[in-house]
């Protein structure tokens, strides 16, 4: 915490709260700005902590480890989300009948929501999406979507892509096929020693990648719905893909104020991070969705106080230094909404926690139990090969509105 004061110096919070579901006014920001110094700073800092520090930082909001004082005192419970209407939300994902329990929750309360005091608009669920659901939101997208052409990733840019057409076949007696046989097949249907390979579009200039270079290190992301050029950092004005239907339902659910129409799927490793950024390239204003899968994530979000909002210490409901600034850290299945002028906020992810995805996850693509005749789903035993793949990853699904 005395590091963050050192940076920030302290703060008295806003006399009253600030109203959290007041939209930002869409403004022309900048896409290529540069953050503000003090941000960077704590992005820097937090870059150069290690498992050992990350567990003991009290500036950190951990909500597995519990809130301090000082959290307790900035973060709201403002609402909840049902678990009768969550648990139906997860069994139309999963395609299920909604009367049948077959998304187990651990607990029988609702699932609160909580606000940022000194960001406005920011909110955070913590464990919404239970073990089960995110295993089947992780195959939709690294089966499904990530098999369809349309649904670009970093690898376009200098690889044409090897898609395959979904075929069953025999493996050790057992006949087995893609999740989605109407679809392309999966890439993780080819083992780790295949011969498959994507072929370089300059080969002066790269090499050939094998799959298993590709799915365990080179693959960084995939964008679904809009298809957002990071080059100009705009959308591109061509009619995008449809944006994947059940994976709509189930945040549109969640959060009712805002319609997903894109998303980008980051693919992280211990070692990577996110750098400071504000989404700005939408034409609305709606709130930005962020789901975590996997491994923990320190997550770092900021915004500057308006000259208004500044003063000295004799001036209760004013804050005293120009930047507020929160440390989460995020696990499997928290979900996060930016909204109001939490919209804008600066925000990046300056650490991966290695060894921290759950058990549960792990094992992902293969299954759960390393005996198929265990399992319900046998399609999964295709995907032995790959056992372990989720292990050392963290993938981060963020959704946002392009238009009204």
């Amino acid at each position: 915490m005395a590091e963050i004061v050192a940076l920030f110096g302290r703060h008295n919070h806003l006399r009253e709260a600030p109203t959290f579901l007041q939209m930002a006014r869409k403004q022309p920001y900048d896409a290529h700005e540069r953050p503000p110094k003090a941000f960077r700073d704590v992005f820097k800092l937090y870059s150069k902590k290690d498992s050992s520090a990350l567990d003991l930082d009290p500036a950190i909001l951990d909500f597995r480890r519990g809130m301090t004082g000082d959290q307790q005192s900035t973060l709201l419970q403002t609402n909840s989300i049902s678990r009768d209407h969550l648990l139906a939300l997860c069994n139309q994902f999963h395609a299920i009948d909604s009367s049948n329990d077959q998304v187990a929750f651990t607990n029988n309360s609702d699932f609160p929501i909580y606000e940022a005091r000194d960001i406005p608009g920011l909110r955070i669920l913590p464990a919404l999406f239970p073990p089960s659901t995110q295993r089947c939101l992780l195959s939709r997208l690294l089966h499904r979507d990530l098999a369809n052409e349309r649904h670009m990733t970093n690898i376009h840019a200098h690889y044409d892509v090897p898609y395959a057409v979904a075929a069953s076949e025999e493996i050790e007696g057992h006949t087995v096929k893609s999740i989605h046989q109407s679809e392309r097949l999966s890439f993780f249907s080819h083992p780790p020693t295949s011969s498959a390979s994507f072929q370089p579009l300059d080969s002066s200039v790269h090499k050939p990648l094998t799959i298993s270079q590709v799915l365990r290190k080179k693959l960084r992301w995939m964008t679904l719905g809009g298809q957002y050029d990071w080059t100009n950092k705009k959308y591109p004005p061509e009619v995008p893909p449809p944006f994947p239907r059940d994976l709509a339902n189930l945040l549109h659910g969640v959060f009712p104020e805002m319609l997903p129409q894109a998303a980008i799927v980051n693919i992280y490793s211990p070692g990577d991070t996110l750098s400071l950024h504000r989404d700005v390239s939408e034409d609305c204003d709606n709130g930005l969705i962020s789901v975590s899968l996997g491994c923990d994530g320190i997550f770092v979000i900021g915004l500057e106080a308006s000259s208004s909002q500044l003063g000295g210490e004799n001036q209760p409901g004013r804050y005293l230094h120009p930047f507020r600034v929160m440390i989460v850290r995020l696990r499997s299945g928290d979900v996060v909404y930016m909204s109001g002028k939490a919209r804008y906020a600066w925000h990046g992810v300056p650490t991966i926690v290695a060894n921290t995805c759950p058990t549960w996850l792990q094992p992902w693509p293969a299954a759960q139990n390393t005996d198929p005749r265990q399992e319900s789903d046998t399609d999964q035993y295709m995907y032995e090969g790959w056992r372990g793949w989720a292990a050392d990853k963290r993938i981060n699904l963020n959704v946002r509105q392009m238009h009204d």
